[in-house]
């Protein structure tokens, strides 16, 4: 069986890693203008909400191990947040390196009207596979990543 241009790939637009970019840059770029022209958040921040939403409690560093997001980049989201007053740090009097972050009222409220808008554009995008396709695509998806996890 010859070679598939992902397991061989002769230039880096054949690369997995970077069609997933390509990929990533030109499906998500509508997402990224409805964030921030409509809910006045950038695309990372609506990641660190989205994971806020689905884990309240989370500490700075795991939130950052979440998001595949820098250490410090996730601290300058975050306090952008708080700033915004979508995120609230709850502090430990027992141990203050470890802050608590969760959800303000308004940034629940922020993630609930946002979500239905970026599935619906998860939708269309997957709208061109069946429902195997995209059963084994997801199959895939797990196993790359687990596979990514296991190079470091």
């Amino acid at each position: 069986m010859p070679a598939s241009r992902l397991t061989d790939p002769e230039a880096l637009h054949d690369m997995l890693l970077f069609r997933l970019s390509r990929l990533t840059a030109i499906g998500g770029r509508p997402v990224v203008q409805m964030c921030e022209k409509e809910f006045g958040v950038t695309r990372r921040e609506w990641r660190i909400l989205a994971e806020l939403a689905l884990q309240q409690g989370m500490l700075s560093s795991e939130l950052a191990e979440q998001t595949g997001l820098d250490r410090a980049i996730t601290s300058r989201i975050i306090t952008s947040l708080v700033q915004k007053r979508l995120v609230v740090r709850i502090p430990r009097p027992s141990d203050r390196r470890q802050v608590p972050l969760r959800l303000t009222q308004a940034g629940l409220e922020l993630y609930e009207r946002l979500l239905p808008r970026v599935a619906a554009f998860n939708r269309e995008l997957v709208s061109v596979l069946s429902q195997s396709e995209a059963d084994i695509l997801d199959d895939l998806l797990g196993r790359l990543q687990t596979q990514a996890r296991l190079s470091r």
